[in-house]
C-alpha cells in the first residue's frame, strides 16, 4: 500500500466581498431600445479598439499608457464613459493572462504523463497512483506523436507568455465559432448575427461615492427613474438636461431592494450593467456594490450545534446531519439538480438545491455546512483519464466554483458557517467505515452518503472510520476504549453501561431477569439455580 499524503486541517470559508442583483426593464418604448441599441453600439466599438491597443501594449504596459488611453476615448464619450472603458479592458486582458498560465499548466501535466507512459514497456500494468505502459504499439505510436504536438503547442504558449501576447475574442470565442456551425446550433446568420452584436455591446458603469444616487453615469433614483449619460456622439437622442436621456421605465429590485435603496439613498457607490437577452428579447439591468467581508467564526462556535456534510456529485448533492460527536442523526438527504441545457439554468438549478439545503440546515439547528475543498483544474486531461471520457465529461460538468461561491453567499446571509474539508480519501474511506453499518432492510445507504458522513466527520475533527482495531491481547477494554465516536474529554465516555430495567430477552418472564450477569444463577454444573437448590435424586421413585 502507498503512503497516504497529508490532510489539511479544515476552515471556516471567507463570506462574499460583493453583491449582484438584476432586475428587468420592463414597458420599454421603441424609442428607449433604438437608444440602447445605438450607445451599445457605440461604446462596444470603442471598448473593442481600446482591448486591441491594450493587448497591443502587452508587458510595456504602465500607468501612463492607461492615462493616453483614457484621454483617447474621452472625447468620443465621456470621461466617465472613457474610465469604465479602459478599466473593463483592463481586466479582460487580465482574466486572458491568468487563462492563459492555466492552459500552460494543463499542457505540462499532460507531456508528463506522456513521457512517463512512454517510458515504460508496453501493456505494463499501472498502480493506484501512478498510470502503467501503453496497451499496444499502435496506441504508444500514436502518443509518441501527441507528445510532439503538445511539446510545439506549449512552445508556443511559453513565447506568447513571455511577451505578454493574449488571445481574446469579445463576444466570446464559442459564439465565434457556431458562425460556421449555424446548422448543428439551429439557428439562421441573422439571428447569430443579432447574438453577435448584442454580446459585442458596452453598456457598464462603475460607482463612484460620493456622486449623486452613487452613479453619475447611470443613475438611479430611488424612486426607480433611470437616467443614462449619453456619450458625446449621441448627445443630440437626449431628453433630459445635461446630455442625459431617461427611460419611460421604472425599475425596482426584489432582491436586496432594502440593501440598494440604503447605498442609492447615501450616495454610495453602485456600479449598473444593462444588457439585452436576445433568446427572450429582453432588456436587463444589473446593478452591483461591495460589502465588507464579514468577519469568520470560530471553528469550533461553528460545530457547536453540529454539521451537515455535503457531498457534490454531477446531478445531485448528498447531505447528512452529524451530531456533536460526528454520529449521523435521522435519515439522509439528497438534493438534485440537472446541468443540462443553458447557463442560466445551470444557474438557476444550483441555487435552487442550495436553498433547499440551507432550509434543511436551518430546521435541524446547524450553523456549519461542510463541503470539500475541490479543485479539478489538474484533473481534466484526455492523457491522465485516457479514453474514460464519460469519466471526464463528468468532472468537467461539475460547477465547483459556481456552487461554492454560490454557497458562500447563500450562506452568509442565513448565518450559516461554510467549513471547506480536504477532499482526501472521503468518498473510499467514507464507503469503508460507514455504509455497511449505514445500511438496513428499509434503506440502502450509497456511497456518496456515506462520503457526506466522512466530510462532516473531518470537519469536526474526528478521524473518518468508525471504530479502532480490538486490542491484540484480548476483546476487553485494558490496552484501551476501542470507540472513537467521542472526544475523550466528553464525560461518560468511559463510564458502564446503564442497566436496562426489565426482561433482558424475550424468553425470560418479566420479574425474573434480575440476575442475568450473575454466573451462579445460571443452570450449570455445580452452580446454584436462580429460584432455589436443585438436585437429582440417586434413585428412581417407585410406587
Amino acid at each position: 500500500m502507498g503512503e497516504l499524503r497529508s490532510i489539511a486541517p479544515p476552515f471556516v470559508a471567507s463570506g462574499p466581498s460583493g453583491v449582484a442583483v438584476r432586475t428587468r426593464l420592463k414597458e420599454l418604448t421603441p424609442g428607449d431600445e433604438k437608444v440602447l441599441r445605438l450607445m451599445g453600439a457605440h461604446l462596444g466599438s470603442l471598448a473593442s479598439k481600446d482591448l486591441k491597443a491594450r493587448c497591443r501594449d502587452g508587458l510595456a504596459h504602465s500607468g501612463e499608457a492607461w492615462a493616453v488611453r483614457k484621454r483617447e476615448l474621452t472625447p468620443l464619450s465621456s470621461s466617465r464613459w472613457a474610465g469604465s472603458i479602459t478599466k473593463a479592458t483592463h481586466d479582460q486582458w487580465a482574466l486572458a493572462r491568468r487563462g492563459q498560465l492555466a492552459h500552460l499548466h494543463n499542457l505540462e501535466a499532460g507531456i508528463r504523463t506522456i513521457e512517463h507512459r512512454l517510458s515504460l514497456p508496453v501493456g505494463q500494468k499501472g498502480t493506484k497512483h501512478a498510470p502503467g505502459g501503453y496497451r499496444s504499439q499502435r496506441e504508444w505510436h500514436a502518443k509518441s506523436r501527441r507528445l510532439r504536438v503538445l511539446e510545439d503547442r506549449l512552445a508556443t504558449a511559453r513565447a506568447d507568455r513571455e511577451a505578454g501576447l493574449v488571445h481574446v475574442v469579445r463576444g466570446g470565442k464559442r459564439l465565434a465559432r457556431t458562425r460556421h456551425h449555424l446548422d448543428a446550433a439551429q439557428i439562421t446568420e441573422s439571428q447569430w448575427r443579432g447574438c453577435w452584436e448584442a454580446e459585442r455591446w458596452f453598456c457598464q458603469a462603475d460607482g463612484e461615492s460620493g456622486k449623486r444616487y452613487g452613479n453619475e453615469t447611470i443613475r438611479i433614483s430611488p424612486d426607480g427613474e433611470v437616467s443614462i449619460k449619453l456619450p458625446a456622439p449621441l448627445a443630440q437622442l437626449a431628453n433630459a438636461p445635461h446630455g442625459r436621456y431617461v427611460l419611460a421605465c421604472a425599475v425596482r429590485f426584489a432582491h436586496r431592494g432594502g440593501e440598494w435603496a440604503d447605498r442609492v439613498a447615501a450616495n454610495r457607490a453602485v456600479a449598473y450593467r444593462i444588457h439585452l437577452d436576445t433568446g427572450r428579447d429582453r432588456w436587463y439591468l444589473t446593478a452591483s456594490w461591495q460589502i465588507p467581508v464579514a468577519q469568520t467564526v470560530p471553528l469550533e462556535a461553528a460545530l457547536a450545534q453540529g454539521v451537515i456534510g455535503v457531498d457534490m456529485n454531477a446531478d445531485h448533492l448528498a447531505a447528512w446531519n452529524l451530531d456533536i460527536h460526528g454520529n449521523p442523526t435521522g435519515s439522509p438527504r439528497r438534493f438534485s439538480y440537472d446541468l443540462t441545457g443553458t447557463a442560466e439554468h445551470r444557474d438557476a438549478q444550483v441555487r435552487h438545491a442550495l436553498t433547499r439545503l440551507l432550509h434543511w440546515a436551518h430546521t435541524c439547528g446547524v450553523k456549519a455546512v461542510a463541503v470539500e475543498d475541490l479543485d479539478f483544474a489538474a484533473e481534466k486531461t484526455r492523457e491522465k483519464h485516457g479514453c474514460r471520457k464519460r469519466f471526464r465529461q463528468l468532472i468537467s460538468g461539475m460547477p465547483i466554483g459556481k456552487l461554492r461561491a454560490r454557497l458562500s453567499s447563500m450562506a452568509d446571509q442565513t448565518g450559516v458557517a461554510v467549513i471547506a474539508v480536504d477532499p482526501a480519501y472521503t468518498s473510499h474511506w467514507g464507503a469503508q467505515h460507514w455504509q455497511k453499518p449505514l445500511t438496513t432492510t428499509i434503506r440502502k445507504t450509497t456511497r456518496h452518503e456515506t462520503a457526506a458522513v466522512a466530510i462532516g466527520r473531518r470537519a469536526q475533527g474526528h478521524p473518518i472510520r468508525r471504530r479502532t482495531t480490538p486490542p491484540p491481547p484480548h476483546r476487553s477494554d485494558a490496552v484501551g476504549h476501542r470507540t472513537v465516536q467521542a472526544d475523550r474529554r466528553v464525560p461518560g465516555r468511559e463510564g458502564t453501561r446503564p442497566r436496562i430495567p426489565g426482561p433482558r430477552t424475550r424468553s425470560v418472564p418479566p420479574g425474573r431477569g434480575a440476575n442475568a450477569g450473575n454466573q451462579n444463577a445460571q443452570h450449570r454444573p455445580g452452580r446454584s439455580a436462580e429460584h432455589g437448590f436443585w438436585q437429582q435424586n440417586s434413585l428412581p421413585l417407585s410406587l
